[in-house]
């Protein structure tokens, strides 16, 4: 097993970056991951004047995976998230979509116990673990971790955690994967600044396809394949999101445009990830028991959690 510590960060994903460390195809990988304000907020008395907002969302990594060339593409099995025994959260004036609700910046502590995150008045809230910044570098520019795009980074989908596999895209050797902005639990929209925001520990176990075009980013759980994307705003990502799973379909099975269509309409589902960031993200749910009637198999199931 390896481990790549939370003294290796980025802030941005890029073709620069030097790597972290460097693994063959099917290892397994442990990151440690620091919480999206990079740990600077230790006690609720923490002053939100006092953070360095430079620091935001940072991603542990890179990882030079061997033999990943440009055009493959990435699959990433998150096989465990693990964390500790408290989380933050933080609200701000003009700060998310309620944020011009909010007059004066609010930093929580949330304590974690027995699977439930305790918020205000002792109502529990169950602990749904997830990734919030994940991805591959770009080809050519840098992008802030706090963005999301084609490369995945700071998608905040709330699908992305144990048992899923994620599919990312290989632009420049080696793929350069970084990940952290860990939550306890999270809400689609994460219409706040931030969910529960842990630091913690994710286990991933790698794996490169070849010779196949996916709609990247993409996600697999035991029950649905999901297409993933973003944009500057919430309609295009929607749009992209879902049109992404009918370029996938149509691919896959050679279904007229109008079957397509008729069948994203019946089957499957659009949701939104998250409305705070930069660019949007939305994501396609389609059931793999829908899937599996097209002779569609995203990857073999030997290669997948």
């Amino acid at each position: 097993m390896h481990r790549i510590t939370r003294s290796h960060l980025v802030h941005a994903m890029g073709p620069g970056n030097v790597p972290a460390l460097t693994v063959k195809e099917g290892e397994r990988v442990v990151f440690e991951t620091c919480d999206c304000f990079e740990d600077q907020i230790r006690h609720a008395d923490t002053r939100y004047t006092q953070l360095d907002w430079r620091r935001v969302n940072p991603a542990t990594g890179p990882l030079y995976v061997e033999d990943a060339q440009p055009g493959d593409v990435l699959a990433v099995q998150i096989e465990r998230i693990g964390f500790g025994n408290q989380s933050v959260m933080m609200t701000a004036p003009g700060l998310g979509v309620c944020g011009d609700l909010i007059s004066v910046p609010s930093i929580r502590i949330i304590p974690l116990e027995n699977g439930f995150g305790t918020l205000a008045h002792g109502v529990r809230v169950p602990l749904k673990p997830m990734i919030g910044v994940i991805g591959t570098a770009p080809s050519r520019a840098f992008v802030s971790c706090g963005v999301a795009d084609a490369h995945g980074g700071n998608m905040d989908c709330k699908i992305i955690t144990e048992g899923t596999t994620l599919y990312l895209p290989v632009n420049v050797p080696g793929a350069l994967l970084a990940l952290g902005d860990l939550h306890a639990a999270i809400g689609d929209g994460e219409v706040s600044v931030c969910g529960m925001a842990i630091a913690g520990e994710v286990t991933v176990r790698i794996s490169v396809i070849r010779n196949r075009v996916l709609p990247t980013p993409m996600a697999q759980t035991a029950d649905t394949i999901y297409t993933i994307a973003s944009a500057p705003f919430l309609d295009d990502a929607a749009n992209l999101a879902a049109r992404n799973m009918f370029s996938f379909i149509a691919s896959e099975t050679g279904l007229s445009t109008e079957d397509v269509v008729d069948l994203l309409s019946v089957a499957g589902d659009l949701q939104i990830c998250q409305v705070f960031d930069m660019q949007k993200t939305c994501r396609y749910a389609l059931p793999k028991a829908i899937a599996e009637q097209l002779g569609i198999v995203l990857q073999k199931e030997e290669c997948a959690i």
